[in-house]
């Protein structure tokens, strides 16, 4: 079989912390600011955890 290829969206999107838990953004930040408030942005400018069945597929995506 030959060597499976990194995802490279996923790659991009996404970092593996070194624990094996997928690291991503929380969304809602990019666009659309104007209306919301401080509070609600700044809490959105973490990075957040993951470790659910979907957090496994996008590892083994990225080689991990």
């Amino acid at each position: 079989m030959p060597k499976m290829k990194t995802h490279k969206g996923a790659r991009k999107r996404f970092k593996i912390s070194a624990n094996g838990k997928l690291k991503r953004s929380q969304a809602g930040k990019k666009h659309l600011n104007s209306p919301k408030s401080g509070k609600r942005k700044r809490h959105l400018r973490g990075r957040v955890a993951e470790t659910g069945v979907v957090a496994q597929k996008y590892i083994a995506a990225m080689g991990g």
